[in-house]
């Protein structure tokens, strides 16, 4: 007990404590500071959803989430099976696949935003175009078509997708060979193994991965943050906004800690409802029947 007590006092005060110090903001008028003071009740809950802005940041997040999560799970997905099958250099490729899941997400977004999509006639996006006659793009100023949606997503997907591969790649490790042995000898093509064995095995593995993705990306603040921000005048003209990126401007920007704080329970009540019905719609964490 002596030996855990740092460990304990540090994740109380700084997690516990924080997290309840956040509740009460939410229900004070604090501006410019972090003191409670002038009580309001739910007025911050209603000032906030009552706001045209935070509104359309939750919409543009759940239609963020509904591209991102089946992309990335299918392409980690159909990574895993092609790792999982083959035989010589299976460690390279895992390591090759799971660095990217190692690096900032901050360092990623500026190497996107000053390297790969920087608009300028250089820029890797541009000359990777220009290969194929493409004319020079603004990728992170261009809304009509909306062209800083190819930054963003291929900026998560390359995060991510390593991550994930991996487990689904424990998942078919963890399948018996001898399955796939039986259905052989029965005459099952490589379509019906899939169907068959592979995707009804690997359920809890690919409900877990779903709940992670979706967590992950009503989550998005770094790379949304990062590539739009424009140093003094911060996000405020960035043609898209996550929930957390609207949250800190308000609470960061604006010094409205107590509006701020009460948009991070209601994002927070969102996430957890969403994971719970996802949860009762999969099944998860029941028991095989």
């Amino acid at each position: 007990m002596l030996l855990t007590a740092p460990t304990l006092i540090g994740l109380g005060v700084f997690k516990y404590v924080a997290i309840g110090w956040s509740f009460l903001l939410s229900f004070s008028d604090a501006r410019g500071t972090i003191g409670l003071g002038h009580w309001v009740g739910l007025d911050n809950y209603r000032t906030l959803l009552a706001d045209q802005a935070f509104r359309d940041s939750l919409l543009q997040i759940l239609l963020f989430t509904a591209f991102i999560v089946p992309v990335t799970f299918a392409a980690s997905f159909g990574l895993a099976l092609l790792v999982h099958r083959i035989r010589r250099g299976r460690a390279l490729l895992r390591t090759t696949f799971l660095v990217p899941a190692a690096v900032s997400y901050v360092a990623a977004s500026l190497l996107w935003k000053m390297c790969l999509f920087n608009g300028l006639p250089t820029g890797i996006a541009n000359v990777v175009g220009g290969w194929f006659g493409a004319e020079p793009a603004a990728w992170l100023q261009t809304t009509s078509p909306p062209l800083y949606w190819i930054a963003l997503v291929t900026l998560r997907l390359w995060l991510q997708v390593g991550f994930y591969m991996v487990l689904f790649l424990a998942g078919l490790q963890a399948i018996p060979k001898e399955l796939y042995e039986a259905a052989a000898l029965d005459g099952a093509n490589g379509r019906r193994l899939l169907t068959g064995i592979t995707l009804p095995m690997l359920r809890n593995t690919s409900v877990a991965v779903l709940m992670l993705l979706f967590i992950a990306a009503f989550q998005a603040f770094d790379e949304f943050y990062n590539l739009f921000n424009s140093g003094l005048s911060g996000t405020g003209a960035a043609p898209v906004q996550t929930p957390l990126v609207h949250l800190y401007n308000t609470a960061m920007g604006n010094q409205n800690y107590g509006l701020g704080s009460a948009g991070a329970f209601v994002l927070t009540a969102l996430i957890v409802g969403v994971t719970l019905v996802q949860g009762r719609v999969t099944g998860f964490g029941r028991g095989e029947e």
